[in-house]
């Protein structure tokens, strides 16, 4: 089981310094978690992982249970020992996935059934399922499942759907087993304030050792998603870490852990990575942009990666121009860095109780 301890509360904003014990290591918060699909984040080693900064990834059911399967992975002994990672895992319930890859999935009391993205096979999800297969993964912390509400979506369907995710939590909690995994709690509701406080309170009731806000950065404009976060944020126990699927931009892991949540993932930095996109102290910059052919600065002045320690602009751009295969890591563990980097300032702004920049 995990342990929470808030450290330091921020008197600037309701942020919170905090550390997060699992099974498999501490969790400095609020926390970033890079994204690895398929039991990596692409292009990276775990030892990158663990020099871009990151304390925990995030592992994604869904696709771990199509490929190589979850049974697979139970027989190495779970994800750590499968993909050599030796610090905390989290792992979704697969639920986004479905519906999200799925424009035909159908949706019962029981669960859902999906065809898979890799054959067309149909398959079947219940709560019950989704925690065998987190189970036999073995993350420190695993989701419950829940149906994530499109955007835009009407009050009737989405008060529907929160009480469906309900019923679907009460159910894993009961299905879950694991001494040693966390299961948290997912708060749906949409862009209605009342349904999500509606929604708090069933699945406070419930009981987690954790809460995630789902169903958020799903093309709603940006005001809103910071309105229904902090909304969400300000009314969930303040004893218990808290986690926003999904998100997002450098600014936004700034906006919210002013709102005092603590985890985040988001596919963001890698995912720009492998298409040119990268963040710097200066802004973005599209290394693939001829203004770099000769430029022999670093990336970012201000960042020590091993990218930008030893390699120049002009030898990432021709990299990603001759289609090579190295620029793809140097790039993820540049964006990566950067990510950590912002959550490293935002906590030390914190223990020094200064504002946010």
């Amino acid at each position: 089981m995990i342990k929470f301890e808030v450290i330091k509360q921020h008197s600037h904003s309701q942020a919170r310094l905090g550390r997060l014990i699992t099974p498999h290591g501490e969790i400095r918060t609020p926390a970033f978690m890079p994204v690895g699909t398929q039991a990596t984040v692409k292009a990276l080693s775990p030892e990158d992982i663990v020099q871009c900064g990151s304390d925990i990834i995030l592992g994604n059911t869904y696709h771990l249970y199509l490929r190589p399967g979850h049974d697979v992975i139970k027989s190495f002994g779970g994800l750590h020992r499968f993909m050599n990672w030796n610090k905390p895992i989290l792992t979704d319930s697969g639920g986004f996935q479905v519906f999200s890859l799925n424009t035909l999935a159908k949706v019962t009391e029981e669960g859902v059934t999906f065809k898979s993205y890799i054959d067309g096979s149909t398959h079947f999800f219940s709560p019950e399922q989704s925690m065998e297969v987190q189970e036999a993964l073995g993350a420190d912390i695993a989701m419950t499942l829940d149906e994530p509400t499109p955007y835009p979506s009407d009050r009737a369907v989405t008060e529907k759907s929160l009480k469906l995710s309900t019923r679907w939590a009460a159910r894993c909690k009961a299905a879950h087993q694991r001494d040693d995994q966390s299961l948290f709690g997912i708060v749906q509701g949409g862009m209605y304030k009342d349904l999500r406080t509606q929604s708090i309170n069933e699945i406070i009731e419930i009981g987690f050792p954790g809460y995630a806000i789902g169903g958020l950065s799903v093309g709603e404009e940006k005001d809103i998603m910071y309105n229904i976060a902090a909304h969400t944020a300000e009314n969930l126990p303040p004893e218990k870490p808290r986690y926003l699927m999904g998100v997002g931009t450098p600014d936004d892991l700034l906006q919210c852990s002013a709102m005092g949540i603590d985890m985040f993932d988001c596919v963001m930095p890698s995912r720009n990575a492998r298409n040119a996109s990268l963040f710097t102290s200066q802004g973005k910059v599209n290394i693939r942009n001829l203004k770099y052919k000769t430029d022999d600065s670093p990336l970012d002045p201000e960042c020590d990666c091993y990218t930008c320690k030893n390699y120049s602009r002009a030898y990432l751009r021709h990299l990603f121009i001759a289609d090579e295969i190295f620029v793809m890591r140097l790039n993820t563990i540049h964006n990566i860095t950067f990510y950590q980097k912002r959550m490293q300032d935002i906590r030390q702004a914190i223990l020094e109780d200064k504002p946010f920049s």
